[in-house]
């Protein structure tokens, strides 16, 4: 079983090429595979804004496909998709994510710095790791792995530490994991205690609006096989951004760091490949349900019943996922 992480040098290799050069070879592989209809006209200014950037690497890609005969210029602004001297009508359309055939989740342009990536991918592989057994992160090896400084590999850990994912004493290696039933049981000891609380204070500055499209999403996931990013923000939504306008830092703080029982459910769901719960799904949406209501104290006791049953649910998750095979580390991580 190998677990899903990004290309070793994947970062650094998206961060080195120029922002120009990676809009060109998306275009490029647009216009090639005709993909975008004979005589559209291309737009500095919504390419700009579609691809999440200034013009000027927009201009410069525009020129090079131009210089290529991929596109040619007319007698309006910008470029046509044409051939040097063929005649085209120009087709002026919304440069729009839907005409180029990507949906609204698909990234255009990574435009992440290397740091963002190792930091991003690092913490899947903890979260991971921590789940099958104790393992000592190499700092050395990550380095090389990821081929970034070791400064770039210890600020990461850092940040990660803050999350609860990995620890180091002075004059120690950085170590992660095993995650245990004792500690999964703590985790949501801490959540029960603070979060139902935080929730009534919270409530009232909650947003109808977002409530009613948190409550719709989550009942729009119902048989549904969530990805990682979907999973991260459903549980994000009800017990992290729901707790926000409780104005307690301090809290939310403590909250961030007891993130354990969200990496179980996360491993659990991508290793089997099954839906998620009905079950999770509902809990939430009741919560959401009585928010909208205005019944704070409801909402919070339909938290608190969420939180116990979430407990038993990971703890039996926790006990599959025992049995599996360990899943393929990268060699930075080391089976202590």
């Amino acid at each position: 079983m190998v677990m899903q992480t990004n290309p070793s040098h994947a970062a650094t290799e998206d961060t080195a090429a120029a922002r120009y050069e990676v809009i060109r070879q998306f275009l490029r592989h647009i216009l090639v595979a005709q993909r975008v209809p004979k005589g559209l006209v291309l737009l500095e200014g919504p390419l700009a804004q579609l691809f999440g950037t200034s013009r000027v690497p927009v201009r410069r890609a525009l020129s090079l496909l131009h210089e290529e005969g991929l596109i040619t210029r007319f007698e309006g602004r910008g470029f046509i998709v044409a051939q040097p001297d063929e005649e085209v009508e120009p087709l002026r359309l919304a440069l729009t994510r839907e005409l180029f055939g990507l949906d609204e989740q698909q990234p255009l342009v990574d435009t992440r710095t290397s740091g963002e990536k190792v930091l991003e991918n690092l913490q899947v592989v903890l979260s991971t790791a921590m789940v099958f057994g104790c393992y000592s992160v190499n700092e050395q090896k990550a380095a090389q792995y990821y081929n970034v400084s070791r400064s770039v590999i210890r600020e990461s850990l850092m940040r990660l530490r803050d999350k609860g994912l990995v620890e180091k004493e002075p004059y120690s290696q950085w170590l992660t994991g095993p995650l245990t039933a004792r500690e999964i049981a703590d985790h949501f000891e801490i959540r029960a205690s603070l979060e139902p609380a935080a929730l009534c204070k919270a409530g009232p500055h909650l947003p109808s609006a977002w409530l009613a499209s948190m409550l719709q999403k989550t009942q729009g996931y119902k048989g549904r096989q969530l990805t990682a990013a979907e999973l991260e923000l459903l549980e994000e939504d009800l017990h992290i951004r729901c707790l926000e306008p409780a104005g307690n830092k301090l809290m939310m703080q403590i909250l961030r760091q007891h993130q354990s029982p969200f990496i179980i459910t996360r491993i659990f769901y991508d290793l089997l490949a099954i839906p998620v719960e009905t079950a999770t799904l509902e809990e939430h949406a009741l919560v959401y349900d009585m928010l909208l209501k205005g019944n704070w104290a409801l909402a919070a006791a339909c938290l608190k019943d969420h939180l116990e049953r979430a407990q038993s649910r990971t703890l039996q998750r926790l006990k599959v996922l025992s049995v599996l095979p360990v899943p393929e580390l990268p060699d930075f991580m080391e089976a202590n």
